[in-house]
């Protein structure tokens, strides 16, 4: 697994509405991408959710790097740079993951296989990041972040990633409703969720 994010800053005045336009006409089209685990167009808006800025910060799931770099040397993320101009894209190396209990289609940890009606998308998601001191050891850094993902009944995904270029480690999740207020990190709405291959995507630590 390898995670992936770019964010895209806007001006204070900006019309959002342009964004949640475009989501709204694209965002189908990476909804079978292969490769793709899932890719969560997230925005945050400047007052809302104590955001002090506009932007537009997908985050992505790969489950291959070959989906992850047909992605990126490919036509959506070329037209996506011609429109904003090409964002900074930040990688990490996927260490683990959470299936949240009400994720058609995946299986959570101890939890029987989903069945009935499609689970409702998540509709909101935080990020929080942590730098790992010199003296820190990054496996037990890691082992710590993957035994704290939440089991919450309002959980979608969660996942556990490493920069190793900036020892940085990095908790992702998505949330049904309002994310907890005890979730850490920078808060997003999720306009729109691709999952084309989140089932193959296993749970817990990935080596």
């Amino acid at each position: 697994m390898h995670a992936m994010q770019y964010e895209i800053t806007l001006p204070a005045d900006y019309d959002m509405g342009i964004i949640r336009k475009r989501v709204a006409d694209k965002g189908h089209l990476l909804d079978a991408y292969p490769g793709l685990g899932l890719k969560a167009y997230l925005v945050r808006e400047r007052g809302l959710d104590g955001s002090s800025v506009n932007q537009y910060a997908p985050f992505y799931l790969w489950h291959t790097a070959e989906g992850m770099n047909g992605f990126l040397w490919g036509p959506g993320f070329r037209a996506l740079s011609a429109d904003f101009g090409r964002p900074a894209v930040r990688h990490w190396l996927g260490a683990g993951l959470a299936h949240g209990t009400g994720v058609a289609g995946t299986k959570a940890a101890g939890a029987e296989p989903a069945t009935g009606e499609p689970a409702a998308p998540p509709t909101t998601a935080t990020r929080e990041t942590v730098r790992l001191s010199e003296s820190a050891d990054p496996a037990e850094a890691v082992e710590r972040a993957l035994a704290g993902l939440p089991a919450h009944p309002a959980l979608h995904t969660a996942a556990v990633a490493v920069d190793p270029s900036r020892w940085e480690l990095v908790r992702f999740a998505l949330w049904h409703g309002p994310a907890p207020e005890e979730a850490p990190g920078v808060r997003y709405r999720v306009l729109h969720l691709s999952r084309p291959e989140l089932d193959r995507l296993p749970a817990g630590r990935h080596w």
